[in-house]
């Protein structure tokens, strides 16, 4: 048996839906700037600038730019971007002669990143709808593909990263911050789709 992956997505959106909107309720996963500073290898000035609308829905797991920020005029593809935190770090290092594709799932996160856009003034960045699985990019485009906190959501890991390298360039880069499980999973926890938003 395998978990349902459409109401899969469907808990998946409504849970980010939720942090989009009140990313400080309590979750059972962090968000915010302090605790990305103070625990995942951002330094506080990472932040200078950027409005909380970016950085307090920020739910990452770890720091995808700290093996190293894509070059000025470099093309980014980030996977499940949801506000923007490494998206916008990201559209910074390129500059206005780079591009950041930012490919969410969910319709709260992409509205709350394109109004990003606006308010930072970053236009480099353009944020897309899409499936880590299906990632609407074409193919060789990306010199870099970076994901924070979230294949560790897909089932089909398999998919995503077949993707993830379909979209890179020959010789560009993958930069993943994830969650990764030592011990193997009992198929019905892998059946419920609580324990996979839990």
């Amino acid at each position: 048996m395998t978990v349902d992956m459409h109401q899969l997505r469907l808990e998946i959106q409504r849970v980010y839906s939720d942090v989009a909107s009140d990313p400080k309720k309590g979750y059972h996963f962090h968000t915010g700037p302090e605790y990305a500073s103070a625990h995942l290898g951002y330094a506080r000035t990472d932040f200078a600038g950027l409005p909380d609308s970016v950085t307090a829905p920020f739910a990452g797991v770890g720091n995808p730019l700290s093996m190293g920020v894509p070059a000025p005029g470099a093309t980014v593809v980030d996977i499940g971007a949801g506000s923007g935190l490494d998206t916008f770090l990201a559209a910074r290092a390129v500059g206005p002669s780079g591009h950041v594709v930012a490919v969410d799932m969910t319709d709260a996160m992409l509205e709350r990143g394109r109004d990003n856009v606006v308010v930072t003034g970053l236009r480099q960045v353009e944020y897309r709808r899409g499936f880590a699985e299906s990632l609407p990019v074409e193919s060789a485009t990306a010199d870099l593909v970076m994901s924070n906190g979230v294949i560790n959501l897909s089932p089909d890991k398999d998919a995503v990263l077949r993707e993830a390298f379909r979209v890179l360039k020959p010789g560009g880069h993958l930069q993943i911050a994830d969650i990764v499980v030592h011990k193997d999973i009992p198929s019905a926890a892998r059946e419920d789709i609580a324990i996979w938003t839990a």
